[in-house]
């Protein structure tokens, strides 16, 4: 089955490359479908995961398709809620806003940010606090 699917891999590959190129990311379906059945037990995904050797394809196909339609994601966050939005990459904070709802770009004065990254190395607890303290979090005005 392996080899049939090397063979068949390699065909595709050697077609994407004779029409202009492109990023290829093999997958089997079959295998995203059972460990996302099993996502509500660790312990019987870890096992999965651990028996096949492989892991999901998911993160990478997303991360890839963003890069490849330009695209950029970002985050709010309230007491409640933690949303995630798309915009074009290269856009500014206005068009940011403008994401949310027409009516932030309108009037838009500043927005506050912190990189993800930042945030999750160094607040555990989410504490605003906690990364404002530690110099991470920044004012982005509309330029």
């Amino acid at each position: 089955r392996i080899a049939a699917v090397r063979r068949w891999l390699a065909r595709v590959r050697k077609w994407v490359d004779e029409h202009g190129g492109g990023t290829m990311i093999p997958f089997s379906i079959e295998w995203e479908q059972k460990a996302w059945a099993l996502r509500d037990d660790e312990a019987k995904l870890a096992e999965y995961v651990g028996e096949s050797g492989c892991k999901s394809a998911l993160p990478k196909m997303v991360v890839t398709g963003y890069k490849e339609l330009n695209l950029i994601y970002f985050f709010t966050a309230g007491e409640k809620e933690v949303r995630c939005w798309t915009m074009y990459n290269g856009g500014l904070a206005p068009q940011a806003a403008g994401v949310i709802h027409s009516d932030f770009e309108r009037g838009f004065i500043k927005a506050e940010v912190v990189a993800f990254d930042d945030f999750k190395a160094i607040s555990t607890s989410a504490s605003m606090a906690e990364v404002k303290a530690a110099g991470k979090y920044r004012q982005e005005g509309k330029a």
